[in-house]
């Protein structure tokens, strides 16, 4: 199984990037090839609701000069996401914002590409802001018809400089335990996914 990790921080390792690698381990050990892409900091346009997405039915955004597509591809070969970003301004980064407005665009029009999908948000923070962070990263997922794991408590791990986030020891916790709920959840329901409800 395969598991897609996506930073949206503009930091490569920041934070963020720390959480989603915490995350990543037990499902490494468990077996699942593992990817982390750093998102933040490169170009992706935002969603420019032409509509060309959902009348070609292709699969992919009509506008083929940035990273969504082929971030798009790699979305779609994994049986999990976790998209992580730290908390700007009470949500998420730009970068990642694109990336959800699209891809998750483009797989809503093209019949619910990432049905049946594991999908997890983390979101890293200085202060305040992070749930709401969290619950916009969610809210693609659960109309994209995904399976979205719980943990010991929201997906947020709380510093403010470079690598603080390392000292929240119940955070870190959590990552792991997220990281055990996707492998368990993975593996409970894909012999099961030939059944997915599709409406």
């Amino acid at each position: 199984m395969k598991v897609l990790a996506i930073n949206g921080s503009p930091r490569k390792n920041g934070n963020t990037a720390f959480l989603l690698s915490r995350a990543l381990e037990p499902l490494q050990t468990a077996g699942w090839e593992t990817e982390l892409v750093q998102l933040g900091g490169k170009k992706i346009q935002g969603c420019r609701g032409c509509g060309k997405c959902a009348e070609l039915k292709n699969g992919r955004c009509v506008f083929d000069k940035d990273l969504l597509n082929e971030l798009l591809q790699k979305m779609l070969a994994a049986d999990a996401m976790i998209l992580g970003t730290p908390c700007y301004f009470t949500d998420m980064t730009a970068e990642l914002k694109a990336l959800v407005d699209r891809a998750g665009y483009v797989a809503y029009v093209n019949g619910g590409l990432f049905q049946g999908k594991i999908g997890a948000a983390v979101v890293a923070a200085g202060r305040a802001g992070a749930t709401h962070a969290y619950d916009s990263i969610n809210h693609m997922f659960l109309m994209s018809k995904m399976l979205v794991p719980g943990s010991t408590y929201w997906n947020l791990g709380y510093g403010d400089a470079e690598g603080d986030v390392q000292a929240d020891s119940f955070a870190l916790n959590n990552m792991l335990h997220l990281g055990r709920a996707i492998d368990w959840l993975g593996k409970a329901v894909a012999p099961h996914m030939a059944g997915y409800p599709s409406v």
